[in-house]
């Protein structure tokens, strides 16, 4: 077994600190991206993408409403307030197309799993640990019965340039090929998926990620991100409505710099244990969650579910 630990605490560094060491941790060294580096480097792409006509500055600013009307939901949110696309694009700008709120929140915090393979929680749990006729998790999981010992179906890596390329292309991504190879382990589709957690550090990563993971087709993100808007004006909205980030994501949760991909992999973990409260979409078996690194470098992709026999 594996106890997998993150923490960071960034809301509490001055801004002038935590800037410098965010440009530190991501410089160019052909120093080709201007100061903050990270928020260049991902509007970059999104210029790219609403230059090429496939994406609207709206829709980009969508995405943090989207993520404020999830957060909301939960307890340990940052956000306790809906954002509009006026609000967004009201805040100030950081890059020419992206704004304070399109950025991901600052926040200290931590997160903390487990993660064992079958022989293991059959020699210390015995088999009927993660599975029952019930369909509940055994007694004997003792801390594993919150999650009721979530299974992971399938994984993926891929990797692209360090650094954004001068002209951006298709070939820097690197998401499409992990969820590939997730989806491939796991010999599952994208529509055998009833949950999704994918990363949001910036809009532009977010709509990558729904047409990456086949969330929408290429070059749809932007208009998935439209209709998830209007499907989700009223606040009496079924979690089912948006299955996707329930907990808000790092746009609307909350973002511990090394820490907001394993809230997206906590927030399964609810998900498929039927633990999520009022963010529980009906019915959840399957989970893929999504972590990104660096401004578009590295991805990460795994396909979890409720245990099997």
């Amino acid at each position: 077994a594996v106890a997998i630990v993150a923490g960071d605490a960034i809301s509490s560094l001055p801004t002038s600190e935590f800037l410098r060491r965010a440009d530190a941790g991501c410089v160019d060294p052909k120093g080709a991206l201007p100061s903050p580096v990270i928020p260049h480097g991902y509007d970059r792409v999104a210029s790219w993408h609403i230059d090429k006509g496939e994406l609207t500055r709206e829709q980009l600013a969508m995405v943090p409403v989207l993520a404020s009307r999830q957060a909301m939901r939960h307890p340990l949110s940052l956000t306790s307030a809906p954002l509009s696309v006026r609000e967004v694009l009201s805040s100030p700008r950081v890059a020419p197309v992206t704004n304070l709120l399109e950025c991901a929140r600052r926040a200290d915090g931590g997160a903390a799993f487990i993660v064992a393979d079958s022989a293991f929680i059959d020699a210390t749990l015995g088999h009927d640990a993660l599975s029952s006729a019930s369909g509940t998790p055994s007694p004997r999981l003792g801390p594993f019965a919150a999650t009721g010992g979530i299974v992971v179906l399938g994984g993926g890596e891929a990797s692209g340039p360090l650094y954004p390329p001068p002209r951006v292309s298709e070939e820097m991504f690197s998401c499409e090929q992990a969820a590939s190879a997730a989806f491939s382990e796991a010999q599952l589709l994208p529509s055998d998926i009833d949950w999704w957690g994918l990363y949001d550090c910036f809009p532009i990563c977010f709509v990558r990620a729904l047409e990456a993971v086949g969330l929408a087709h290429k070059g749809q993100g932007g208009r998935w991100v439209e209709q998830a808007h209007e499907a989700t004006r009223s606040t009496e909205y079924s979690p089912s409505v948006l299955p996707v980030n329930t907990h808000g994501g790092l746009l609307g949760f909350g973002a511990p710099w090394e820490v907001p991909a394993m809230y997206n992999i906590l927030e399964a973990c609810q998900q498929l244990s039927g633990t999520a409260g009022p963010r529980q979409v009906v019915g959840a078996r399957r989970a893929l969650v999504y972590g990104n690194g660096g401004i578009f470098s590295h991805s990460a992709v795994a396909i979890l579910s409720r245990p099997v026999d």
